[in-house]
């Protein structure tokens, strides 16, 4: 699978007309608003649950396998960057794609929020979660969890920075009906009209796709502490 396919939407051309500043939809704090205020450093080890309209799974983040990934994770998920937003690309044995906002005020605000990559030190396992990316240092708000052994992104520069701890059962079964996209040949959503219009353009087109209705952070739990020798 070549990096095309896990590409982001490419920002829309500039053109001369001044755009005004979106709305904070009901609901949105004002620091997801501001890309740049939400730069928190992450802790070394910490989990994400998801509940998604599938069920629960809990993604478990290490730090230094990939620190700006593991970073910018945190600070979309603890600011509720995710609540509402769909699985809307689901290729089975490759890789389940998220990470568009629900609300395409949100979206906007987002979409050029890049960060540079981090080197690869860990393998694209199933199970991983990574950032998608248009290229060098393009990664945004995207992501994918792998569905399969996919080592061949190793070499692409996706960096795995976390992994699926418990209800990767649950992930396998997000809805694939519609699988790519249909600018990748599929005929499944299109990323720019997410992008655009959000969550009503999904549900409306593809009432089927699962989605996510909360994201939590919390503490990786604690290590057990060793038996003390009778």
């Amino acid at each position: 699978m070549g990096a095309a396919l896990l590409a982001q939407a490419p920002a829309p051309s500039k053109t001369n007309v001044t755009k005004q500043p979106a709305a904070r939809p009901a609901g949105t704090s004002a620091r997801l608003m501001n890309p740049a205020a939400l730069v928190a450093k992450a802790p070394d080890v910490y989990q994400v649950k998801f509940t998604t309209t599938k069920g629960d799974f809990t993604v478990e983040v290490h730090r230094d396998w990939a620190p700006l990934g593991a970073d910018r994770f945190y600070n979309l998920a603890r600011n509720g960057f995710f609540t509402n937003a769909s699985f809307f690309r689901v290729v089975p044995n490759f890789i389940v794609q998220f990470g568009i906002p629900a609300s395409p005020a949100v979206a906007n605000v987002w979409q050029n929020a890049k960060f540079r990559d981090d080197p690869v030190k860990q393998s694209n396992k199933k199970g991983t979660i990574v950032f998608a990316t248009a290229g060098p240092n393009t990664r945004t708000t995207q992501l994918f969890i792998n569905l399969g052994d996919n080592a061949g992104l190793d070499r692409q520069g996706f960096a795995p920075f976390g992994t699926v701890a418990e209800g990767m059962d649950v992930v396998q079964q997000l809805y694939s009906g519609y699988g790519d996209g249909s600018d990748m040949g599929g005929r499944g959503p299109l990323q720019d009209r997410i992008q655009k219009e959000g969550k009503p353009y999904l549900d409306k087109g593809f009432p089927l796709l699962d989605s996510i209705k909360t994201a939590t952070v919390a503490a990786a739990p604690a290590a057990a502490a060793p038996e003390a020798k009778k």
